[in-house]
């Protein structure tokens, strides 16, 4: 049952000699219920119950430096519990982060800097973007992972690139998948930069956890490998203090720290309950909760941090100065005592992509772009399978260093094997990292890689189970950050599987997500092209769709490197091609190109354009679409072995389109797609339909 508040009221704030302090932990609690109220929405329980540990992570253990909130030196704080983004606002306003106090007033407003769960790039001082349930634990996780090779890498002990990650999660978070797959993989990899906080308040919106989630959390944790630490009072800040400060020893284990706590503490009538969750608490209880708090039943937002609270809040600005001006000297000292680590560590720096960021420092790419020249072509009309160009492609890029990733797996299936050893809980330096069969916490860990900002991150796995990853390649994409998810079995060209392993809906379904770019190469020379235009001109996730069966290589790879990078381009024509239009991407570019030379021997003048990418052939100018797709060649046709609802945006009402709208079927794959219609008959059949008309 949830704990009753009547049990915590008598006595207030415990652990500090210092009434300025108190009064400070006494405005974190206010903000939140004053601000809910008078929006008359938004989630003020959680921000009050946390206050006081949030208060002691910002003013007493976190390294940060709310001068510059992207310092490299800084440990991490992601919200997992994104709904309860005011316990964050209001102590980026505390310690000085630059956010006032009508910014909190503003909360869920548009076009405020603080929007209802936390958004990267939009508010200083956030980590992460979050709001589903579990995200962040797995974006903490993957921070963490990377956090921990970098300093296995290049810290040489020296506490520079050593930083400790802490998140704050609830029972939703931890009643999410996603959650338990990446705790478990953190136990097995022994991260121990890592604190995970819950608010261990048996409180979800339905009612009492008992309701639902009745397992003993500490004992899985346990079980994961993990030290348990528990608070058994949220109110005590020193006791808040010494269990973060154990939870960050380097002692081979991640941490939970379990901390029981009264939701919507201290009003007496939402206290404990689901109702604290969201909404107001309404004016008379809220009166209440500020006079039990010190201040005036009256009080506007402005009265609720007096001066002398502020005061002693606004003393984060010099602790940090101070943490960042011993980190500068200690990263001084490290450069010129480890030379090659900080020469290596600094190029792979400029050629990092980061999330929002487009392009990179470094316009080789540390060299990454001339180690793709090395990797060879296969003769034309040999025919070689994209996952196998991309894994060539992966190897040539290992000893650039700049990649850094792993399968849920299936690393040889899925072509990303690469030499080398893998992550360990004693070896954090490995080359890649096996995670298990663990896809929706992969995805979610390699939002945690790509926040680093050391690496760029990628995962792999069947394309059918990219339906797994949804929930984090949606943030990924809310971010911008720099993903590469690699799939692989891309059709049900995947054969004797069957029609739970064959893709058909997947690759549309992945197009429908804003900021997400899906390619689907045609053959090697565009694999090596579109990885190319990756690594160069990065502008968020992205999801390479490779196949599984050999797809014959095509004539003038030159000319379609080229052409690739632009996301689509003309990749045979007869004559002047203004006849017929013929739109394909992937293993159907050849079937594409067998239709138009039938069509020609007809006097047909056709063209066929590969189009890997639709998002990055939008983002080309309009002269190069136009040159691709002129307007007034109306009769076109696509074909792709998936979904086709989409491609009528690009054949228009006149065009035709050939795809699979149904399930497949186990047999072999090329029986498979004769059966549902990709085949050079069924691409003829709609090109006459159209010319007729």
């Amino acid at each position: 049952m949830a704990n009753d508040v009547r049990d915590i009221l008598p006595e207030f704030i415990r652990g500090t000699d210092s009434a300025a302090e108190r009064r400070a932990v006494a405005s974190a609690i206010a903000i939140p219920a004053h601000v809910v109220q008078s929006k008359g929405h938004g989630h003020a329980g959680t921000a009050m119950a946390m206050a006081p540990l949030a208060h002691v992570l910002f003013h007493r253990v976190l390294r940060h430096d709310p001068a510059d909130p992207d310092w490299e030196g800084r440990d991490r704080f992601v919200l997992s519990a994104g709904h309860a983004s005011l316990l964050l606002y209001t102590q980026l306003h505390l310690t000085g982060y630059g956010l006032a106090l009508s910014d909190l007033a503003a909360s869920r407003s548009l076009d405020s800097r603080t929007p209802g769960h936390p958004e990267l790039g939009h508010t200083p001082g956030v980590e992460m973007s979050t709001g589903p349930l579990g995200q962040g634990v797995g974006g903490a996780v993957g921070l963490a992972l990377a956090a921990r090779r970098d300093a296995a890498l290049h810290d040489a002990g020296a506490g520079v690139w050593d930083p400790t990650i802490f998140v704050l999660a609830g029972d939703g978070c931890l009643q999410e998948g996603v959650s338990a797959e990446a705790s478990s993989l953190a136990g097995t990899l022994g991260l121990d930069n890592l604190v995970l906080i819950w608010d261990d308040n048996a409180i979800t919106i339905d009612g009492g956890t008992e309701i639902a989630f009745g397992e003993d959390v500490r004992a899985r944790y346990r079980a994961y490998g993990w030290r348990v630490i528990d608070v058994a009072d949220a109110r005590d800040l020193d006791a808040i203090e010494e269990a973060l400060r154990e939870g960050a020893l380097r002692d081979g284990v991640p941490t939970l720290v379990a901390v029981r706590s009264v939701i919507g503490w201290p009003s007496e009538r939402f206290g404990g309950t689901s109702a604290a969750h969201a909404g107001g608490f309404g004016a008379e209880d809220v009166a209440d909760v500020q006079a039990v708090l010190g201040f005036a039943r009256d009080a506007e937002l402005e009265q609720l941090v007096e001066p002398e609270a502020l005061a002693w809040t606004r003393r984060a600005v010099e602790r940090g100065a101070a943490l960042h001006a011993d980190w500068e000297a200690r990263r001084t000292a490290w450069a010129a005592a480890h030379p090659a680590a900080a020469r290596r560590r600094a190029a792979l720096h400029a050629a990092a992509a980061r999330p929002g960021v487009l392009g990179v420092r470094d316009p080789d790419v540390g060299g990454a772009l001339a180690l793709l020249d090395a990797v060879s072509l296969p003769e034309p009309g040999t025919s070689v399978a994209t996952r196998k160009t991309s894994g060539l492609v992966l190897a040539a890029l290992q000893s650039w260093g700049g990649l850094f990733g792993g399968s849920a797996d299936l690393s040889g299936s899925t072509n990303v094997a690469i030499p080398g050893s893998a992550v360990t809980a004693t070896r954090p330096e490995g080359d890649f990292v096996h995670f298990g069969i663990r896809e929706h916490a992969m995805a979610a860990m390699l939002t945690g890689i790509a926040l680093h900002g050391l690496w760029r991150p990628y995962g792999s796995t069947y394309l059918a189970f990219s339906d797994y990853q949804r929930p984090a390649m949606r943030l990924q994409a809310l971010m911008a950050a720099p993903v590469i998810h690699v799939y692989t079995h891309d059709s049900v060209a995947v054969g004797e599987d069957g029609p739970t392993h064959q893709p058909v809906e997947q690759v549309a379904a992945l197009r429908t997500i804003p900021g997400f770019s899906v390619v689907r190469p045609a053959d090697a020379a565009e694999v090596i092209a579109v990885w190319r235009r990756v690594l160069s001109r990065p502008t968020g996730p992205v999801a390479l769709v490779l196949s599984r069966q050999d797809i014959p290589a095509l004539p003038d790879a030159e000319l379609r490197q080229a052409g690739a990078a632009a996301g689509g381009y003309v990749a045979w024509q007869q004559g002047e091609g203004d006849d017929l239009a013929i739109l394909a991407t992937g293993s159907e570019v050849h079937l594409a190109i067998e239709a138009g030379k039938r069509l020609a021997a007809d006097g047909v003048a056709t063209r066929v354009v590969s189009m890997p990418c639709w998002e990055w052939f939008e983002q080309a100018d309009a002269e190069w679409r136009d040159s691709v797709l002129p307007p007034g060649l109306r009769a076109r046709v696509a074909v792709e072995a998936g979904r086709g609802d989409a491609w009528h945006r690009w054949v228009g009402l006149d065009g035709r389109v050939v795809s699979i709208e149904e399930f497949g079927e186990s047999g072999s794959g090329p029986a498979v797609l004769e059966r549902r219609g990709i085949t050079v008959d069924a691409v003829l059949a709609a090109a006459r339909a159209v010319i007729a008309t």
